[in-house]
């Protein structure tokens, strides 16, 4: 009789546990697992309409990615063990503080993004830290290819100015680089996988005259196209007066390249991740993801936070998860830097012999 009355309880258990747990209803018909997500699609709505131009992937849409990095990397554990303030992570603060942070040099330029988003932020009542990387989410999802970033929500609106000097300038050594971003909590493998952002990017200040020139030949597809064409042969400066600090000479005119990406390219220490990813689009897109949950974190307590990941619409798939060598290039161009693994055989497609900037929208 006992061990019957155990059985009906352990049924009921099973049958309880059988249930779906009842999801919040948010606005137009949409539910979600918690209803603090709920205001997310009202912020999706919003941004999608009014900042990303209609879903697109354009200028805003990489300038929000890239101030997801550098309101994030303001996180020095070593300041920490100083004494000193070793900045907020991905607090917001670079959104709180402008006038101060956006005049750091590695994010000059960046106060016009920054101002473009916060009044979205206060309309919605969410706070700038969540705002920022919820923004970088949705706009990496508008490129073709995209990865589906986590988004946990419920940071802090109080934050304090960053300290100074903690985002990587493109002019400084890559050793200085790894050691910023070391401190931070990030391997050099990862800093390769974050910069897969770079596929889905342009430079506005290095070189003005050549403003919106982007890092490779797709700028709106999340593509490998960035890893083969970096490693191809510097041979000219796109704009029209030669050299700037923090750029290496690229490839295809139209194009830029930075530095820091010229010379981690082409690191041992780096190298063999960095050609990885030309035949594995995939690969990049998984690592990519998992250094951002890493990043989009930075001084939160993830347990404090709410996962509202399903408000992140499901980006269109890659079209390829092989890159191509850009018409007129072949692998006597590449710059092989891998010791470990032969450089991968790669078709050369015809296609535009040079890129247009982004254009402002």
């Amino acid at each position: 009789m006992l061990s019957k009355f155990f059985v009906s309880l352990l049924a009921l258990a099973a049958a309880v546990s059988a249930v779906p747990s009842k999801r919040a209803s948010c606005s137009k018909g949409r539910s979600a697992t918690n209803e603090k997500c709920c205001v997310w699609f009202d912020v999706l709505d919003d941004i999608q309409d009014n900042l990303f131009d209609g879903s697109k992937c354009g200028e805003e849409a990489h300038e929000s990615l890239r101030l997801t990095f550098h309101d994030a990397i303001g996180f020095s554990p070593e300041l920490t063990r100083q004494g000193k303030f070793g900045g907020g992570g991905a607090d917001g603060s670079i959104m709180a503080f402008a006038q101060i942070e956006t005049n750091f040099k590695a994010s000059v330029g960046m106060d016009e993004i920054v101002e473009e988003q916060r009044p979205f932020a206060l309309k919605h009542r969410v706070s700038f830290g969540d705002f920022i990387q919820f923004a970088g989410a949705v706009a990496v999802s508008n490129c073709a290819g995209g990865p589906r970033l986590q988004f946990l929500a419920g940071r802090s609106n109080i934050s304090r100015v960053s300290p100074p000097d903690l985002v990587p300038l493109p002019e400084d050594p890559v050793n200085k680089i790894f050691a910023r971003m070391g401190d931070a909590g990030f391997s050099p493998n990862e800093l390769v996988d974050l910069l897969a952002s770079h596929t889905v990017a342009a430079q506005d200040q290095i070189d003005p005259s050549v403003h919106g020139s982007p890092f490779d030949s797709t700028p709106s597809a999340f593509d490998a196209q960035f890893f083969v064409e970096t490693l191809l042969e510097g041979t000219l400066f796109p704009g029209p007066n030669g050299s700037h600090v923090g750029e290496a000479k690229s490839p295809i005119p139209g194009e830029f390249r930075l530095q820091s990406d010229d010379l981690i390219a082409r690191d041992s220490r780096t190298a063999c991740e960095w050609q990885s990813f030309i035949t594995n689009q995939k690969l990049m897109v998984e690592r990519f993801t998992k250094a951002m949950a890493k990043m989009s974190t930075l001084g939160n307590n993830v347990h404090e936070l709410v996962d509202c990941s399903e408000v992140i619409p499901v980006p269109s798939k890659a079209t390829t998860n092989v890159a191509h060598f850009p018409d007129g290039k072949t692998i006597k161009d590449i710059n092989h830097a891998c010791k470990a693994t032969p450089f991968p055989v790669l078709q050369t497609l015809p296609g535009p012999t040079s890129v247009p900037v982004v254009p402002d929208t």
